[in-house]
């Protein structure tokens, strides 16, 4: 008898009113709304300009969700394209099925574009959105929980998740690997704000620092999921994703850092020639010097010269603004 476990959803619908809304769906756009909210909070503390976050957002997002329903379909083409299944449920993405590893990768491709229309650098914007890609990771793995899928092997620990007798599915508990994954990525959001705050990361490293940590934890967590998957060499086909993805992320990290060490001064010219902006707890934008801070002068104190206003000496010794007419 089970003392203890996590119960599963009787149903993945939740009705707000009139409108039903998919578990899965309803997590993916919680999580969308706080990967944005929070990137833009740091893209402000950067020195960038409210709401660019949301601009290229509004590019990466459906490029990130046809990217990952790609991946998904095209790695489980089984579940769609073989005898007795119907391919139009490809196009059912509310039923769950969006490959992480397919929605970074054409997510980028969008976010290249709404950068480039901004004028704006790729890889400072992905410093940006780094760790609210990992909160949101973490809040939409609990769209899996709503389906009753992605779990783990049979357990009796007091966490483990109760899946009901249904299609593809026994009935019994199981590790609740969607749990496991959702704590990871908040653990990784947790280390990449930490890093970035410590070694001042710029050039795309923040962003590589969280995909290098996330596919380390994806790798022992795929390795204790059930369900179906295609195996290369005994490996499940997202393990083996998860490594080369590692190696590729570690990589770019140390050539990065030898390449380009430091991070950007200016990451939105835009917002330096509006005179600056203020980070989200009030302080200073980082870059400010190059938007436009004078060096301290003799006395220790800074001068700002600002447009067609000069700093003119006094008899007494002190200065006063004095305009051109």
């Amino acid at each position: 008898m089970d003392l203890a476990y996590i119960p599963s959803p009787s149903t993945g619908v939740i009705d707000l009113g009139p409108i039903p809304l998919r578990g899965y769906a309803f997590c993916i756009i919680i999580g969308v709304f706080v990967a944005v909210w929070f990137g833009n909070k740091r893209w402000i503390a950067r020195g960038g300009r409210a709401g660019t976050v949301a601009d290229v957002a509004v590019w990466a997002v459906p490029f990130g969700l046809v990217g990952g329903r790609l991946y998904h379909v095209i790695t489980d083409y089984q579940l769609y394209f073989s005898d007795g299944e119907n391919w139009v449920d490809a196009f059912k993405i509310w039923q769950g099925g969006l490959g992480i590893w397919g929605a970074i990768a054409l997510g980028a491709v969008g976010a290249w574009i709404g950068c480039r229309r901004r004028g704006i650098p790729l890889p400072a914007w992905a410093d940006a959105l780094a760790p609210g890609i990992a909160f949101a990771q973490a809040i939409g793995r609990w769209g899996n929980w709503f389906n009753q899928e992605l779990y783990g092997k049979p357990t009796d620990l007091p966490w483990a998740l109760k899946i009901s007798e249904g299609p593809n599915r026994v009935a019994g508990t199981y590790h609740p690997t969607f749990l496991y994954e959702s704590l990871w990525c908040i653990g990784v959001a947790l280390l990449v704000i930490w890093a970035d705050r410590r070694f001042r990361l710029g050039h795309g490293r923040a962003f590589a620092l969280y995909v290098a940590a996330y596919c380390a934890g994806r790798g022992w967590i795929e390795y204790m999921r059930v369900d179906e998957a295609h195996h290369i060499l005994g490996l499940r086909l997202n393990v083996w994703t998860a490594l080369i993805v590692f190696v590729l992320a570690v990589t770019y990290i140390v050539i990065s850092a030898k390449v380009r060490p430091g991070r950007e001064e200016i990451v939105e010219p835009g917002a330096v020639e509006a005179g600056g902006v203020e980070d989200a707890e009030g302080g200073d934008a980082e870059g400010r010097d190059a938007a436009g801070d004078a060096e301290p002068d003799a006395d220790g104190e800074a001068g700002r010269a600002e447009d067609g206003v000069a700093d003119a000496p006094t008899k007494n010794g002190t200065a006063e603004a004095a305009k051109n007419g």
